[in-house]
């Protein structure tokens, strides 16, 4: 049946209002899947009330940016971590190469010159050399053989004992001396038979001399670094007491530390007048009178790591000299990038200041009198100082480095 134009009939729809049905339907299917398809835009998604301000970040993304900016941080200081162990490593790899130079140097200077090898290089240079805590040169004189006999009776160990904190603590003791102006003489043919019984020296290519402190104290670090590969060098005269487990376990808190120069540091008046002790024949490189020497540690006790061991035994043909050997030393490393490091446990005083801290629980590392520049008549009176001021020997066999 044809649908007609116009009117309408029983049971038909016009035409127009078909039209018009299909355009209303088909305008309400998209109305309604408008409502139900649209996807909300992120920011009503997040925002968890109609009370957030209209510019603050919504709650869950400030959150996620928060963690990840922590994890973005936190990679951060790994890769500064990192870059800074292989730093460390590198000059610490540096130092050992520089080192094994210097060994190398010294001995063929000892080839070139005639000179007697030492035993201990000799060992070093065949099986490789193991690594020590500390090695203590104590500088002592052709006549000081009570105060050597004295030391080995109070705080260095002897004979097996010496031996095996060699081997278990990684300590090297040695009574530093060099030669006579007439080689082979009386006196050295003395030390040579002390050295035969206790086998406690460490002999070097010095001409001893109260006024060439300075060139031994080079030669020693230049030596000793050349023997033995340890974390430090230190130097002690024959007249202080000294507390070996305390003055390792000090050390031991900047073993990480590339360049340090530890000891009691002072600043002391540059003396310009002759006949003075401790005149300064070169006072005009430091100033108009009355100025005072840079920082630098007192000479009874000081040491130093081994990166600074191995640049004094590579410079040591350059190397200034000032008469006052401490003075020296710390003229060495301006310039350098050297951590100075003042710890005042190295200097105590003899008893009652050294026996006081004891009983507080705060050992001394080293004690001797001031005005004597070293313990006043030590070959007697250090063994006061060790009765009423030494750390014990189990805290020696105890204590770990």
């Amino acid at each position: 049946m044809g649908w007609r134009r116009g009117g309408s009939g029983d049971g038909g729809v016009s035409r127009r209002w078909a039209v018009l049905l299909c355009v209303g339907s088909f305008c309400l299917g998209l109305l309604f899947t408008s409502r139900m398809w649209t996807l909300p835009e992120a920011s009503e998604i997040a925002r968890p009330n109609a009370n957030v301000e209209e510019g603050s970040m919504p709650v869950a993304a400030e959150c996620g940016s928060k963690k990840v900016q922590e994890q973005q941080d936190y990679k951060d200081i790994l890769r500064v971590q990192d870059a800074h162990q292989d730093v460390q490593s590198l000059d610490k790899a540096i130092a050992s190469l520089e080192t094994e130079l210097s060994a190398a140097r010294s001995l063929q200077e000892s080839l070139l010159n005639g000179s007697p090898v030492a035993e201990e290089f000799k060992v070093s240079e065949s099986i490789g050399r193991r690594k020590y805590h500390m090695v203590i040169g104590i500088n002592t004189a052709f006549s000081s053989r009570k105060r050597r006999d004295s030391i080995r009776y109070t705080w260095m160990p002897r004979g097996e004992k010496r031996k095996k904190l060699e081997e278990q603590k990684g300590i090297i003791i040695r009574f530093v001396i060099g030669h006579s102006a007439i080689s082979g003489g009386i006196v050295d043919r003395s030390i040579e038979a002390e050295d035969r019984k206790h086998q406690d020296f460490m002999r070097i290519d010095h001409v001893e001399g109260y006024l060439a402190l300075s060139g031994k104290t080079k030669a020693y670090f230049a030596t000793a670094v050349s023997l033995w590969d340890a974390d430090f060098y230190v130097k002690v005269d024959d007249d202080v007491h000294v507390n070996i487990a305390t003055l390792g376990q000090i050390l031991s808190k900047h073993a990480l530390k590339p360049r340090v120069y530890i000891g009691c540091m002072k600043s002391g008046p540059v003396l310009s007048e002759k006949g003075v002790r401790y005149y300064e024949p070169e006072h005009w490189k430091f100033g108009e009178a009355g100025n005072k020497y840079f920082r630098h540690a007192t000479g009874q006790l000081y040491a130093i790591s081994k990166d600074l061991a191995t640049y004094i035994s590579i410079n040591k043909h350059i190397l200034h000299k000032y008469i006052n050997e401490d003075v020296s030393l710390g003229s060495w490393f301006i310039g350098l990038d050297v951590e100075h490091i003042d710890d005042r446990r190295l200097c105590c005083g003899t008893p009652p200041d050294c026996e006081w801290k004891a009983q507080a629980g705060n050992i001394c590392a080293a004690s001797f009198d001031w005005r004597c520049s070293g313990i006043c008549n030590s070959e007697g009176r250090i063994w006061e100082v060790h009765n009423k001021c030494a750390e014990g020997e189990k805290a020696l066999w105890n204590a770990t480095f």
